[in-house]
């Protein structure tokens, strides 16, 4: 079932639900009100005439006697336009009629003997019969003279245009009901469509670049507040993401087939030479195997790299303690002073420093740092590591004075493969920002660095001038 489907349904059963109970509620209270004025009339009808035959009979010495003996009676004359159908009639307390009004004709109003039971004791009471099949409202009254009740008053009027007014009332309300549920559906149906035709509107972009592949289509919208406005931004900031994510993808793809296809070449060429007869000459053959050697060992750092990304890409936690961040910085620094000979490397302001995190991950980010400094900062150079606290920080910073970064390449640095102009890098030779720690620069440095940072919750930012150098600062939280 669609949703425009049940909207409607909703909103027809919620009002089915509301016109029904008030439908249900004015024809109680109307019902009601007709038949308590039809009480009224009698109870006051019977009031007239009890008051009228009581001061007549107060003037015959024994009242009771007198009705016994068929003493006349004279009902009096009732108001044709204030009780129209009024019927009245008096009768002995064994039910046998005394006198009844006109309108009665030779028609006897039959009373049950409970009702005369309660008039006998001095109450009065209602009873609905039925006469001549037409149903009547009958109100028995006692007759009471000298505190001695000797006869009942009768009074009766037909419910017949009671009846006939609720049953007309009823079908009109019905019919009411039926009308406006058939246009509120209608309207429903209208209205839901009208609502929902920004949906069908993302559903067919949607649907369109799905088969199209064409990332770049944007749904079209107003930028309304509202939910269908916000649900289309939000559909269209999904898209560039994605559309970012593809590309991405794409770059990465291509720069991981470039990074593997130039080790991979060197190595079927001196497989090829070493085939073709330089495996006879021993200085070319160890020359050959040294360089397969190194593509290999290269390749290898690639794939450790790109799968580390893979697992950070799949979100696997890295297992944390504390770590005396001075004493791993140190060891740093001892490493990568080994490494070179032609750069100074030097250790700057040092503090004592305790981090909750991976011991080797945050020794691979700084040996990254020092290796990249030290790489691409040329002979007689100087590459200086230095860290000390700041409130609830600890900032470790790694200073050279090599080429430095352009400008406009310093804000990507960390991205994945990403490749600095090279006629601005050509005094760098292969200006590879991002090399690992064994040099052979896999591209992927800094993006590990970055998410070895991140990990930790820390940041890592860099700051460059071309041909004075730069300077890589990493925060980290102090451990509470």
């Amino acid at each position: 079932m669609s949703i425009r489907l049940r909207l409607t349904l909703w909103y027809v059963l919620l009002l089915a639900v509301i016109l029904v109970i008030f439908s249900g509620m004015l024809y109680a209270i109307f019902s009601f009100s007709l038949f308590n004025e039809v009480d009224r009339r009698l109870q006051l009808r019977a009031s007239e005439v009890s008051t009228s035959l009581a001061t007549a009979l107060e003037l015959q010495t024994e009242p009771r006697i007198f009705i016994l003996r068929g003493g006349r009676l004279t009902l009096p004359t009732a108001d044709t336009f204030a009780t129209p159908g009024v019927f009245v009639q008096v009768s002995t307390l064994e039910g046998v009629a005394l006198t009844r009004s006109e309108n009665l004709g030779s028609q006897t109003l039959v009373v049950s003997p409970a009702l005369l039971a309660m008039v006998a004791h001095g109450d009065a009471g209602y009873a609905n019969v039925t006469k001549d099949q037409s149903p009547l409202r009958v109100y028995v009254a006692p007759l009471a003279v000298r505190n001695q009740v000797i006869a009942a008053i009768v009074v009766a009027e037909s419910q017949q245009g009671v009846s006939d007014t609720l049953r007309r009332l009823g079908a009109l309300l019905a019919a009411g009901i039926v009308a406006g549920l058939v246009i509120a559906s209608a309207v429903g149906a209208f209205l839901a469509s009208r609502a929902l035709a920004p949906m069908d509107r993302i559903t067919q972009t949607a649907h369109t670049i799905a088969r199209s592949n064409d990332l770049t289509r944007r749904i079209e919208h107003r930028p309304t507040q509202d939910e269908v406005g916000r649900l289309a931004a939000t559909f269209n900031e999904m898209l560039d993401r994605i559309e970012e994510l593809f590309r991405v993808q794409q770059r990465f793809v291509a720069d991981v087939s470039h990074e593997l296809r130039s080790p991979l070449t060197a190595i079927r060429g001196n497989l090829d030479l070493l085939r073709r007869g330089a495996a006879e000459d021993v200085a070319a053959r160890h020359a050959a195997l040294a360089v397969i050697e190194s593509e290999a060992a290269r390749m290898q750092r690639l794939v450790t790299d790109l799968l580390l990304l893979a697992q950070a890409d799949a979100g696997v936690q890295i297992q944390k303690q504390i770590v005396e961040l001075d004493t791993l910085l140190l060891d740093v620094f001892r490493q990568a002073r080994l490494t070179t000979t032609s750069v100074k490397v030097s250790l700057g302001g040092e503090d004592q420093a305790q981090v909750i995190g991976d011991p080797d991950r945050l020794k691979q980010l700084f040996l990254n740092l020092m290796d990249n400094a030290i790489k691409y900062t040329p002979s007689g150079g100087q590459v200086t590591l230095a860290f000390a606290r700041e409130g609830d920080w600890v900032r470790v910073s790694v200073a050279d004075t090599g080429v430095g970064i352009p400008a406009q390449d310093l804000p990507r640095v960390f991205d994945r493969f990403y490749r600095v102009d090279k006629a601005r890098a050509r005094d760098a030779s292969s200006f590879d920002l991002r090399s690992g720690p064994s040099g052979g620069g896999t591209g992927l440095g800094l993006s590990i660095a970055k998410w070895i940072v991140d990990q930790h919750g820390g940041r890592i930012s860099a700051q460059s001038q071309v041909g004075k150098g730069s300077t890589f600062t990493v925060w980290l939280p102090l451990a509470k």
